[in-house]
């Protein structure tokens, strides 16, 4: 058969939709009849080109046009080898990549057009497999606007023309298998755009990237292999919302500077352990080029991010820290994506992955796209995104940044700047369906884990689920009882009284959602200070306050979440160029502060009357009879199971002696934490361990300045009698 000579050139300048239409071998007959097989291979500049089959088989090629070469043998089909020898260079053999059939199977397109391919990581991106008898890595990119696509990387000289890939049809993916390749190859791909130009692009389905600022993709294999069967098995019993949930929120790169994942496993796993949180949550690690954005501008959304090593050592950090206990949440960027051009931005040339309307497609106050969630294939790998996270990382709960940017047409616009919705509103519909179906596939899944959404507006039903058309998260950031718990924590205790409402606001809407209290790295930035310095008065009135805030905290409904070094009361404003100021921990104000947290995170976690029922209003009561100071908060937190906490709050400067509060229970109410304690800086001011209530619960006692008390309620009528030794 004749080949037109426009499709020659077109292959042989790695220009056209379907090589393997030309390229490889290819079914035929003599003039007898009888099967004969076509090899065409390109090898520009070659002196000669032969086809050797593992038969034995020799046929030389005959130089057809633009460096196409052709030849035929009869007989079975068989696999073979190229060698090609040159006039200035050795001779080379190689397999042929155009001899192979896809990688990408007709089940996996479908899914992949409807968008409800759920492990989308398994076909496309870069695989190292051996595939028709043979080994190297496979290749598969969606690029619908693409003319043509081709793999370049350092096993190719990053000249593509030899390694064009298959359109495979309508779905918009291409295909190419490339034998010999092993893992630890960087690639990118090239694509033809519809304006005739040629533009390179990481992988958006790469598994690992080079290190930054270097940008090429990388082959990657894993071999780890888990031990944290027992934490999954554990964790599948029981939803998060009536566990004990206490975050610490951790940069990676400035915890302690210098660390590699698997550097870090040791000391975290011993510093959490010793502080008594239950969870660490990372500020983002998937790949991104600029480490000043913290990772929230994310251009590698399947790869954990080669700053401190290889996936697999991730893998090992992760699976330390389960075994040792401890939780694993990761912040998550779907919201929005940056413009550097090796990366997903206008990724065949066109608004691909963003919204090609910039009144949908373009976040102006931060400089980057918004991801099309009305396109199928973008909801799908945003989707399989989170799943690969749970399944490939064994991640406990995603911390979804930046949610009410998605519900919203109009965040950040001024008039004339959205269009609304086709029922004329502001709310994201496409949004609010990839949110809703992100959620409930990641429950489906992965029981036990967590989806939580910072989302700083009144959107209902944040945490409710999808079948009762709420967005199906897990929990809620809690803003607004972040920003009003510290605008009067920051005021003088002296004008607190004329701020009540302040400190009480939360309870009218602490149960309207699954809440998670934060105070989080937002908070610790850009000229704010650090918890510490926005508390008022001298070094130890700002300790006694934090010491007050956190317990008061701790005590709250909802789950916390804190953000590092706060909980020895960092005095710098956090900075992702250095560590944190590890030396206060010399200082021993600061060193106290860091044992109370402990003492907080160990007493929270053994009273299940502060964590079982977060969400039910009827497990609260707010307490204030008969004597009502508008210093003191008081109420009470119930398991259901007959245990009472009731948590006394005096946030005025001076101590308040034979306070008189209705407690909602008899008898003898032990203090299981006073924040005035001696040992943890205070001036020891207190009950002598517990407070006894009269019939009808009244009681009297103490309430130290800038205190906070836990008082755990004991059955008994009566004082009991010191135990014998």
């Amino acid at each position: 058969m004749t080949l037109p000579d426009q499709l020659i050139d077109a292959v042989a300048a790695g220009s056209h939709h379907d090589p393997h239409a030309v390229l490889g071998i290819h079914p035929g007959t003599d003039a007898e009849g009888a099967r004969t097989w076509t090899v065409r291979a390109r090898r520009p500049l070659a002196r000669s080109v032969t086809a050797v089959f593992d038969d034995g088989t020799r046929v030389p090629l005959e130089h057809v046009r633009g460096g196409i070469w052709e030849g035929t043998r009869g007989g079975a089909l068989r696999p073979y080898e190229l060698v090609a020898t040159y006039d200035d260079g050795p001779d080379f053999v190689a397999a042929d990549p155009y001899r192979h059939t896809p990688t990408v199977g007709e089940l996996d397109l479908h899914l992949i057009g409807e968008g409800r391919h759920e492990e989308l990581w398994r076909v496309l991106g870069s695989h190292v497999r051996t595939h028709d008898g043979v080994t190297g890595t496979s290749f598969a990119v969606w690029a619908p606007n693409a003319r043509a696509v081709r793999v370049v990387g350092d096993f190719n000289g990053w000249d593509g023309s030899g390694h064009a890939m298959r359109s495979m049809g309508g779905t918009g993916v291409w295909e190419l298998f490339v034998p010999g390749i092993a893992a630890g190859a960087t690639y990118k791909y090239e694509l033809l755009t519809r304006r005739g130009g040629w533009v390179q692009k990481a992988d958006p389905m790469a598994r690992l990237a080079e290190k930054p600022p270097a940008t090429a993709s990388v082959v990657v294999e894993s071999s780890y292999r888990w031990g944290d069967d027992a934490w999954l098995a554990e964790r599948r019993k029981t939803a998060l919302v009536s566990r004990p949930m206490s975050v610490y929120e951790l940069h990676f790169g400035s915890w302690r500077q210098g660390l590699s994942y698997r550097e870090a496993a040791d000391p975290l796993i011993e510093y959490v352990t010793a502080q008594g949180f239950t969870h660490v949550e990372f500020l983002p690690l998937a790949e991104h080029p600029f480490g000043g954005s913290w990772g929230y501008q994310v251009t590698g959304y399947y790869a954990p991010t080669s700053r401190f090593g290889h996936p697999d050592d991730l893998r090992y950090l992760i699976d330390r820290l389960h075994q040792a206990g401890i939780g694993v949440i990761m912040d998550w960027v779907p919201g929005h994506f940056p413009k550097d051009a090796f990366a997903l931005a206008r990724f065949d040339g066109e608004p691909v992955y963003e919204h090609p309307d910039p009144r949908r497609g373009e976040h102006r106050d931060w400089g980057t796209y918004i991801f099309d969630y009305g396109r199928n294939e973008v909801r799908n790998f945003l989707v399989a995104n989170a799943l690969y996270w749970f399944e490939e990382f064994h991640v406990d709960g995603l911390r979804v940044d930046a949610v009410a940017s998605m519900l919203y047409l109009d965040y950040s616009r001024n008039a004339g700047e959205w269009e609304p919705n086709v029922h004329g509103g502001r709310e994201n519909l496409e949004a609010i369906r990839f949110l809703q179906e992100v959620n409930a596939t990641a429950y489906r899944r992965y029981p036990g884990v967590a989806m939580i959404a910072e989302e700083s507006t009144s959107f209902p039903g944040v945490t409710a689920p999808t079948n009762h058309a709420g967005l199906g998260f897990g929990f809620k950031w809690n803003m607004g009882w972040m920003n009003d718990s510290l605008q009067y924590f920051k005021r003088d205790p002296m004008y607190r009284s004329h701020h009540e409402g302040e400190i009480s606001f939360s309870f009218v809407y602490a149960f309207s959602e699954n809440y998670m209290l934060p105070i989080s790295h937002d908070e610790v930035v850009h000229g704010k200070g650090t918890l510490f310095t926005r508390m008022p008065g001298d070094h130890w009135q700002k300790l006694a306050n934090m010491r007050s805030f956190l317990a008061y905290m701790w005590g709250h409904p909802g789950k916390q979440l804190l953000f590092m070094g706060q909980e020895f009361g960092q005095l710098s404003e956090w900075s992702d160029a250095r560590s944190l100021d590890w030396w206060l921990l010399e200082q021993p104000s600061h060193a106290q502060l860091h044992g109370f947290v402990a003492t907080l995170n160990r007493v929270y976690r053994s009273e299940p009357a502060l964590w079982a029922r977060d969400s039910e209003a009827a497990a609260f009561m707010r307490l204030g009879a008969p004597t009502w100071n508008p210093n003191v908060l008081a109420f009470a937190r119930r398991d259901g199971h007959g245990n009472t906490v009731a948590v006394i709050a005096n946030f005025s400067g001076v101590p308040i002696m034979g306070f008189e509060l209705d407690l909602p229970e008899e008898g003898v109410w032990h203090e299981i934490l006073n924040t005035d304690a001696q040992e943890y800086g205070g001036s020891g001011v207190g009950n002598l361990g517990m407070v006894s209530a009269r019939a009808g619960g009244r009681a009297s006692m103490v309430l130290p300045p800038l205190g906070v008390l836990w008082l755990r309620h004991h059955p008994q009528a009566h004082i009991p009698s010191p135990t014998r030794g």
